[in-house]
Order: structure tokens, then sequence, then C-alpha cells
């Protein structure tokens, strides 16, 4: 049985959510190992397509469960069940998670340091007695030694930047921007301007989607007109993970957006108790500074 009163943490009942959750992302990451298992030496590629569908099964009920979850998270709230305590140790957990993906991103930030500064110019032999590939070049943007990826021939050094002030600044205008009317939206909530919070959360989540779109607009380009894919070696690699792990986190921050402003619409928060929206304030502008540093290092610099 669920307990609760003014002096005591809310502590709910038992549920299975984390146990369906759980089998949904085993079945994930399951599909997701076979899908890669390719190898035709070893007759492997009988995995790929049960792996295909296991990934879209395995999301699909992780994306259910979440959406049950997170309903009866809004239904507790809505009946009274958190008070101060329950408040506290959710801004303390959400500081948490967000350091943690602090931490996630600055290893791939010290990845393309580790790459760009210190391994590029040793294997072009630079501190080296010797130069472990032919014609490797200390340049960068840098594919690699050369040779042959996915049917493409690269050469080592024939790779183009991703350039600065194109769609990167146009995204990085758009999630400033966004920034800002997600602000804005949280000083009318505390105003308890109802009008003002729909309209600058509703802006927000439009930023957020016209983000994507330019993201997709500009993965397209790189790879119909630049030849520049993950396996473009060493900035190819750099490239795609860190501005897609950033996508990826700028599409569950979309979607938290969307689920808030329809919270705001059913008047769901008030001046004193709206930790759900700050929760994902706080997460957007995470969003909005990790940008900031990729456009800075992955495009400019």
């Amino acid at each position: 049985m669920a307990t609760h009163s003014t002096n005591q943490y809310y502590v709910p009942h038992g549920s299975i959510y984390p146990s369906i959750i759980s089998i949904g992302l085993l079945t994930l990451a399951s599909g997701f190992i076979f899908n890669v298992a390719t190898d035709k030496s070893k007759d492997l590629t009988y995995l790929q397509a049960p792996g295909k569908w296991m990934m879209i099964i395995g999301a699909l009920i992780i994306s259910f469960m979440v959406f049950k979850w997170m309903g009866s998270v809004i239904n507790e709230s809505l009946t009274g069940k958190y008070s101060k305590w329950e408040d506290k140790s959710f801004r303390v957990g959400m500081i948490v998670f967000i350091c943690s993906e602090l931490a996630f991103f600055a290893a791939f930030f010290g990845a393309l340091f580790y790459m760009r500064i210190l391994s590029v110019p040793d294997l072009a032999g630079y501190d080296l007695d010797i130069t472990p590939y032919k014609d490797f070049l200390s340049t960068w943007p840098s594919s690699g030694p050369g040779g042959t990826v996915l049917g493409v021939e690269y050469k080592p050094g024939t790779l183009n930047a991703m350039g600065a002030w194109g769609l990167p600044a146009i995204n990085t205008a758009l999630l400033l921007t966004s920034g800002a009317t997600i602000t804005w939206a949280h000083w009318a909530l505390i105003k308890n301007n109802r009008t003002q919070l729909i309209a600058g959360m509703a802006l927000t989540v439009a930023l957020g989607i016209a983000f994507l779109i330019c993201q997709a607009m500009e993965y397209h380009h790189a790879y119909t007109e630049m030849g520049l894919t993950l396996h473009s070696g060493a900035y190819g690699a750099t490239f795609f993970m860190l501005t897609g792990f950033h996508g990826f986190h700028v599409t569950l921050g979309t979607v938290m957006l969307i689920v808030i402003l329809i919270r705001c619409m059913k008047g769901h928060f008030t001046p004193e108790h709206h930790f759900g929206f700050e929760g994902v304030a706080w997460y957007w502008h995470f969003v909005d500074v990790v940008w900031l540093g990729l456009f800075i290092f992955v495009y400019w610099l």
C-alpha cells in the first residue's frame, strides 16, 4: 500500500513498470546487436532481419511503458501525493541526472580533443620516429589512412569539414532563442499568466522541431554531397557521434516539452508547485549549453 503524510516521504505501491521496461531495453539492445552482426564469413547475416524487428518491438515497449509510468507520476502529483520532501528529492535527482549527462558529453569532447590534438599528429609521425601509415597526413578533418569504406574510396586528407555558418549557425540561433522562450514561459508561470505561459511553451516546441528539421537537412547534405559518414575516419566518427547524440537529446527534450505544453494547457501547474515544468526547463537549458560547445569545437574551430 502507498503511504503518505505531511511529515513522511511518499512511498508508492509496487509496480510492474520497471520490469516491463527492462524487458523492452533487453529486446532493443539484443536487436541492435543482431542487426550489426553482418560478418558473412561466419554466416551471421541471418540475424539482421529479426534484429530490426526486435529493435522496433523494444522501442515500442519502452515508449508505451514510459507513457504509462509518467501518467501515474502525473496523477500522483495532481492528487496531492507530493510535498516538500518529494519536491526536494526530485530536484536533487534532476541535478544528478544532468551532471551524469554532462559527464557523458565530456567523454566525447575528450575523445575529440585526443584525436585532433594528440593521436592524429602522432600517427602522422610528428612525434614518432616512424610513420605507421603511408601518406597519413596530420590534417583536420582527418579521413584516416585512406582506403575503401562501404564502397566509397577515401584518400588521406580529402575530407572537407562541415561549415559553421550555414545550417549550424541557424540551429544555434534556434536553440538560443528557445532558451529565451522557455524562460519567458517560466516567468509567466510564476506570475500565473496562462496566455504567455502557453505561448512561450508553444514557441519553444516549434523551435525544437525546427532544429531537428535543420539537422536532418544537414545530415542529408553531409551524406549525399560531402561524402561524410560515420565511417569517414576520425572526423566522421566524432562529428556524427557528438551531433547525433545531441540530436537524440533534443528529440527527447522536444517530446518532454510537448508533454509539458499539454499539461500547461490543462492547468496542471501552479506558481507554487511546478517542478515538472522546471525539470524539463533545466534539461532544455543543458541541451542549449552542450550545443554551444558543439558549435565552437566541432563546427567553428
